[in-house]
């Protein structure tokens, strides 16, 4: 990644603190695969708070749009994040109950000293896009779109004229 931010998860949610900027997309080498084109970039805000019982939680808002390859057409598509996101920082996944992992309400992180800013927000990015973009209204590639139909037979038929 080119831009790197770093911040300790615990203390930033503790103390209420918040952080906010812009991440070129060239940056988040995780999504190049997914994307049409390494180009643009994503605004982010990242607050920390504590939970109404106590516990640390960093807010994540990302937006912007993100030119990935519409899977119908193979061409462009410009997806458009909203993400807001609300993490619950912990000491030890161990601390988890099987239902607190199986409820997909709530996103968990061990809290780090060291927490890469951007990895999360490239992490957020990737489960936010869809498995298969497309268009709302596109052709397949090469499509045929003046309602003629070929048979597959069409050319079966002409080597046989041909074996005569």
């Amino acid at each position: 990644m080119s831009q790197q931010i770093v911040i300790d998860s615990l203390s930033f949610a503790r103390e209420g603190r918040s952080l906010q900027g812009e991440l070129p997309v060239s940056g988040l080498e995780r999504l190049h695969d997914e994307l049409a084109e390494i180009a643009g970039v994503v605004v982010f805000r990242l607050n920390g708070r504590t939970s109404r019982q106590g516990n640390p939680q960093l807010v994540l808002e990302v937006a912007g749009e993100i030119p990935v390859v519409c899977q119908r057409c193979l061409g462009r598509l410009d997806y458009p994040l909203s993400i807001a996101s609300t993490i619950e920082l912990i000491a030890d996944e161990a601390d988890l109950s099987q239902d607190a992992l199986e409820d997909d309400s709530r996103d968990y992180l061990v809290a780090q000293k060291e927490l890469d800013v951007a990895a999360l927000i490239e992490d957020e990015i990737i489960l936010a896009l869809p498995g298969a973009p497309r268009h709302e209204d596109c052709a397949l590639p090469d499509g045929n779109t003046r309602g003629t139909k070929v048979s597959p037979f069409a050319a079966l038929a002409a080597l046989k004229g041909k074996a005569s």
